[in-house]
């Protein structure tokens, strides 16, 4: 008699890896680390794998997690899928000519004169943009989802040639009623005992608040938020208050936050991200070409309007 029909299974890659990391590590915390990615959002996609699959991959106890027979079965299959997906990019690529190159860029960054100068002086050559997730600028490189990328640091970096462009002094965002609102710049020990918005990677969560302050203090914790309309209503609703790029290009609609120039710190880096390895020449031209015509000019100019009349807040 003829086996039941079984409906392939859709597979999600950013899962598959996920899941590949959790086994290496046996451990939910430490592998949203190396993910950048929250604990709780974690778990929720290795249970969207295992629904996909039918079957439980991993058994969770209080002192980690250990795969489960499937799980073992799996993980194998697992490496096997996302070296396949890898070499698969690699080689529709190659097979392209070298005629095609996707651009990544994150926060409201302004890439459009470099853009226009490659297809200008390529015509030929298809070339796209993809915008990104300041969390999703290293994976979408080596998923060959984009080709290069302008970002602001920091994001993970092995395997990626990172190459600085211009600088961004940052600013403070707060409610309009605080009671900085109203200055023309502010310093670290204005808002030294102030809590910040905390982020899920480590690097880029230090970098952000600050943390250790240039004495060794902690910096004061806020609530740990993922998504962009989360950051800016817990800024409004005076649960914290965070630092941002100051560029007007990254401005928001809501006109009951502030900004305040910072001074006396660190500004953020802008920088083009390619892969170390990169082969395709479109990749090496369009590199010259942001070096060349990505300077910061082709923002708009840095906050110069008094800090309460004006919302801003999008950051990296």
């Amino acid at each position: 008699m003829p086996s039941a029909h079984v409906p392939p299974v859709d597979f999600d890659l950013r899962l598959v890896r996920y899941f590949t990391v959790v086994a290496k590590h046996g451990n939910f915390r430490r592998a949203a680390a190396e993910l950048r990615l929250a604990q709780p959002s974690l778990s929720r996609q290795i249970q969207s794998l295992e629904k996909r699959l039918g079957v439980c991959l991993l058994d969770r106890t209080t002192r980690g997690c250990h795969l489960t027979a499937a799980g073992q079965a799996f993980l194998p299959q697992a490496e096997a899928l996302l070296c396949s997906a890898e070499l698969a990019a690699r080689t529709t690529r190659a097979a392209a000519a070298s005629g095609a190159v996707t651009i990544g860029y994150v926060g409201g960054l302004i890439i459009t004169t470099a853009v226009r100068e490659l297809r200008t002086s390529h015509p030929h050559a298809d070339v796209t943009t993809l915008h990104l997730d300041w969390s999703d600028v290293h994976t979408a490189l080596l998923d060959h989802r984009v080709d290069a990328v302008i970002a602001r640091e920091p994001f993970p970096t092995d395997r990626v040639r990172v190459t600085p462009l211009y600088q961004e002094p940052r600013v403070l965002l707060m409610p309009t009623t605080h009671r900085l609102a109203g200055k023309e710049s502010v310093t670290l020990d204005d808002f030294a005992d102030e809590p910040l918005i905390r982020y899920p990677d480590p690097a880029y969560d230090a970098f952000w608040r600050i943390d250790p302050r240039p004495d060794g203090r902690p910096a004061p914790d806020g609530p740990l938020v993922e998504a962009h309309a989360d950051k800016l209503e817990a800024i409004a609703g005076g649960q914290a208050l965070a630092l941002a790029p100051a560029t007007n290009g990254n401005s928001t609609h809501r006109h009951d936050l502030a900004a305040v120039p910072v001074q006396g710190i660190q500004p953020c880096n802008v920088v083009i991200a390619t892969r170390t390895r990169e082969r395709n020449p479109l990749v090496t031209t369009f590199h010259e070409t942001a070096r060349s015509h990505l300077t910061g000019r082709d923002t708009l100019p840095a906050l110069s309007i008094a800090p309460t009349s004006r919302a801003m807040g999008r950051w990296t």
